[in-house]
């Protein structure tokens, strides 16, 4: 039976697509090929880290979230901000008016994400006090390193800490105190995760390690910016909200703030898709396999570097250290508010996340051998280069897509011209041979 195909945020413009191979060499899944002049993207190998969102020249592909206006379809609607978003705005003394500014443009409630890393982060740190669980613990709070693993490292799927990730957590703390406090059934309430990212979004559509999300929606940071920016613009009374006091949580926003929220010294953070490809790849061979714990996140800097965010990663980076240093001199005017979840078990996985075979060659191990030699001769006869004009990010994909039968090897242009020199080298003999002997005797 064929696995259910899965939701993508990232999706492809082909009005705009121009069939460059800059998106093909930066695909960390090697998940798009260009074919007849214009970029493919294949749904089982893409993570939807948003890579080719950055690097594409031609605005070709687009991250699809929900509207703004998506939170009319529900009577209730409680925002979710990420712990990023407070990276986007300058001169920020707490996170007040950004909550303040939440609710003035359309909200009922404000939920802090950071909330529910305090959750998951006091669940970590008691994951990691038991003995028998393989080592490093990875992180699963990003969606797109994730499904990286699922795609690239699967022997490590075991390896992912079976805890949601803050923002599931979040949406259904932020339910649960919304349906006490307002007497409304849960179905009435709409929770909407600011997201710096589409991996989040992929994620709320077609989660990891449940049958469903507790996120109703997911907007993009880029899309409600620019009304927050006007609200805090203006001056006016704030509106109150119940701050977290969690200004740890709000650290989670940059590269090693899970880390240093639960307390770890044995532990690795790594940002940017392509480095926590190199130190996964250290940890499988060998070199890293005394860590405790590897937090791994997807954008360069962390969520502040997510490709839906405004302002540039280093600053918005810059700006929550600032914001978290001010946060921790108040949390005695703050203090925390006691949080719990109705049912402890829902804040980890219901089911194990499987590997993605996506890169098996044949489910029969003998047809496997037989391709992979396959794959090994055609590779020797491809020159090498990894030019990437054939479509395919690599010659050692290009021989895999002519075993799978998605590719040619006239494809290669090298492989072309070759066969044309040969084809030219014929066509000259042949004319000298009728030259010598018009009247073709033999």
């Amino acid at each position: 039976m064929d696995a259910p195909k899965r939701y993508h945020s990232v999706q492809l413009d082909k009005s705009r697509c121009k069939g460059c191979t800059n998106c093909l060499m930066h695909c960390p899944t090697e998940a798009i090929r260009v074919r007849d002049g214009r970029a493919h993207i294949i749904a089982e190998r893409c993570i939807d880290c948003g890579e080719c969102i950055r690097i594409c020249d031609y605005h070709a592909k687009v991250a699809v979230t929900d509207k703004f206006d998506t939170i009319k379809a529900f009577r209730y609607a409680i925002a979710l901000p990420a712990p990023s978003l407070y990276g986007q705005f300058r001169n920020l003394q707490s996170v007040q008016p950004v909550l303040s500014a939440l609710k003035k443009i359309g909200f009922d409630d404000v939920f802090e994400v950071a909330r529910g890393a305090d959750i998951v982060s006091r669940a970590i740190a008691q994951k990691l006090r038991e003995p028998n669980l393989p080592r490093p613990l990875i992180s699963s709070a990003c969606p797109a390193v994730v499904r990286l693993i699922q795609v690239r490292f699967p022997a490590f799927t075991d390896n992912i800490i079976n805890l949601r990730p803050p923002v599931e957590v979040a949406a259904m703390l932020a339910r649960q105190r919304f349906v006490r406090r307002a007497g409304c059934r849960p179905e009435d309430v709409g929770v909407f995760f600011i997201s710096p990212c589409p991996a989040k979004m992929t994620a709320s559509r077609s989660p990891l390690g449940n049958d469903s999300s507790p996120i109703s929606g997911v907007i993009s940071i880029m899309d409600v910016y620019g009304r927050l920016s006007a609200m805090l613009q203006k001056p006016g009374e704030i509106v109150p909200v119940i701050p977290a006091g969690l200004a740890r949580g709000v650290g989670w926003a940059v590269s090693g703030g899970e880390c240093r929220e639960v307390g770890l010294d044995n532990h690795l953070a790594v940002d940017g898709i392509f480095n926590v490809i190199k130190a996964l790849e250290e940890i499988e061979n060998g070199r890293l396999n005394d860590l405790d714990f590897f937090e791994g996140l997807a954008c360069n800097g962390g969520c502040v570097g997510g490709a839906l965010t405004f302002e540039n990663s280093y600053v918005a980076k810059m700006r929550i250290n600032g914001l978290v240093e001010k946060l921790l001199k108040r949390e005695d005017i703050f203090p925390k508010e006691p949080l719990s979840i109705e049912n402890e078990q829902e804040i980890y996985f219901s089911r194990e996340i499987p590997p993605n075979t996506v890169m098996k060659l044949d489910s029969d191990i003998k047809n496997a051998i037989l391709k992979m030699e396959r794959i090994e001769q055609i590779q020797k006869q491809l020159p090498g280069l990894d030019c990437g004009s054939c479509g395919s990010p690599s010659c050692r994909c290009m021989a895999e897509d002519i075993v799978r039968g998605f590719a040619d090897e006239m494809d290669c242009i090298f492989r072309l011209k070759e066969k044309v020199r040969y084809l030219a080298q014929g066509m000259v003999e042949l004319a000298d041979s009728l030259d010598k002997n018009p009247n073709g005797e033999k």
